[in-house]
């Protein structure tokens, strides 16, 4: 299941300090750069964090964690390759978040295992799918801007990389809400048992061309206006984006 694991994250938005803004230059602890690197960023406090492709055991140690916390089992994190990337948000040499994108090359999408019909579907319409899944929040992190960033570099990759048209999650019916609020997925299917997992399920979907428009009216502004409760204001400028899509090409 593509489950958002730290769900606090949703009802206590660290809303007090918004003058961050993404991409500004970060302490001297964070400017050495390895070639995982993808983009930097601060959060609400002015604390500098990165995004970078992930070190699948440390990403895999925070996943299990998290899903372990709300009692569901998971395999540990695929190394990348065959159209699949997973990216870490990290504060120093800590992984605080993760997430894993992966394209529909060879019609084994995750979510195919229980929603097959739905994705066959849109498959037959010509959509060009991919999906995000093992999405994990360490308990700690209480920043719209660490999730807003990591968000925006998996939508990078999909979008700008591969030119993918819509995203599929699987998600406890319990952040339906989350998804559709901070960035527009809707409902694709209904309320299913995961048997991976053993727990319920909903089958959502983000119209890229949304997301895009989305991104372009809204990125690197947040500090414009207080009363958007989205992530997309905590996405990258375009002209930071530009420079990121650059390096996560190489990936």
């Amino acid at each position: 299941m593509s489950e958002l694991v730290a769900a606090g994250q949703a009802r206590n938005p660290a809303w007090a300090d918004t003058h961050g803004a993404p991409g500004a230059h970060p302490s001297s602890s964070q400017n050495s750069w390895s070639a995982d690197d993808i983009a930097e960023s601060q959060d609400e406090f002015h604390n500098p964090f990165k995004i970078r492709v992930a070190n699948t055991s440390r990403a895999s140690s925070l996943v299990q964690r998290r899903y372990a916390w709300r009692g569901y089992s998971t395999s540990p994190l695929e190394n990348h390759g065959n159209g699949r990337v997973t990216l870490a948000a990290c504060v120093d040499d800590s992984t605080v978040a993760t997430i894993t994108a992966t394209l529909d090359a060879h019609n084994d999408l995750y979510v195919g295992r229980l929603y097959a019909q739905e994705v066959e579907t849109l498959r037959a319409q010509g959509r060009k799918l991919c999906e995000f899944t093992k999405l994990a929040v360490d308990e700690s992190v209480r920043s719209q801007a660490v999730l807003g960033a990591i968000f925006h570099v998996a939508c990078m990759y999909v979008i700008n990389i591969h030119h993918c048209t819509d995203v599929l999650v699987e998600v406890n019916p319990r952040h339906v809400r989350f998804y559709e609020r901070m960035l527009g997925f809707t409902r694709a299917a209904g309320e299913r048992l995961d048997p991976a997992v053993n727990a319920p399920a909903v089958l959502l979907r983000l119209d890229l061309k949304h997301c895009a428009a989305e991104i372009a009216r809204l990125g690197g502004r947040r500090r414009a206006d207080g009363r958007e409760r989205s992530f997309y204001p905590y996405f990258f400028a375009p002209e930071e984006a530009a420079a990121i899509v650059g390096r996560l090409g190489f990936h």
